[in-house]
């Protein structure tokens, strides 16, 4: 499902439009990159929790070349579903 299909399926069960269904997805798409951003971890309890994690600086290698690089320290985005979740991917 993509955001179009997605921004339809909402605004069908909710009963509001496809604009203001799109317009809340995009406000909480940007609370969400903010506030992880942030360092601020994100529960939604029983479906989602969203944190950003730290990854250290390492020797890599030029897959190419075969030169060793140094890769600095950086951020990446860890996902974790909640049991609601969970509970319904195993239904089927």
């Amino acid at each position: 499902m993509n955001r179009s299909e997605l921004v339809a399926a909402v605004a069908e069960k909710s009963g509001n439009s496809q604009t203001a269904v799109n317009g809340v997805l995009d406000a909480v798409f940007d609370i969400f990159a903010t506030s992880v951003a942030n360092g601020e971890k994100i529960t939604i309890p029983g479906w989602l929790a969203v944190e950003r994690t730290d990854r250290a600086a390492r020797t890599g290698r030029n897959p190419q070349t075969g030169e060793t690089i140094q890769i600095p320290a950086g951020h990446s985005v860890k996902l974790t579903a909640g049991s609601k979740l969970k509970a319904a991917v195993s239904k089927k």
